[in-house]
């Protein structure tokens, strides 16, 4: 703030002292601001996850591929397969071995219950060695 004590001089000289009270109340409005709309701007859903130290395992020589597709039908590797005969032709591909991975892969279109009926079937067909297959972090599209 300039403030001119002596009044004898009537010229108008420059006063070389900035204001910044103006500037202050500026700074402290958007700091407000900035707290009110900070914690709003993140999504508060509490969720205790747990930590993944799992090591990658190594791919087999031959994996078994499970694919469902957007309009959910089947592919057992390659070849199409009708939701009827799927623990059939899964005991063909693995020579009746129960034990051997089954990779599932799945169109991210498809609903979730879906996804979890055809996880429901290959469980009542013995198959509890289940994996699902995603996309790398590193290989993803960008969006």
């Amino acid at each position: 703030m300039g403030v001119r004590l002596d009044h004898g001089d009537d010229s108008l000289g420059e006063i070389h002292e900035i204001n910044v009270t103006p500037f202050i109340d500026v700074i402290l409005v958007l700091l407000i601001i900035f707290m009110i709309a900070a914690p709003l701007a993140t999504v508060d859903v509490s969720v205790d996850l747990p930590a993944a130290n799992a090591e990658k395992s190594p791919r087999p020589d031959k994996p078994i591929f499970l694919t469902l597709k957007s309009d959910l039908s089947l592919a057992l590797n390659n070849d199409t397969v009708p939701r009827a005969s799927l623990t059939a032709a899964l005991d063909s591909a693995t020579t009746g071995d129960k034990d051997q991975r089954v990779f599932l892969r799945a169109d991210k279109t498809v609903p979730y219950g879906d996804l979890m009926d055809l996880m429901n079937e290959l469980r009542s067909g013995g198959y509890l060695h289940v994996a699902l297959v995603g996309l790398d972090t590193g290989t993803a599209p960008p969006r």
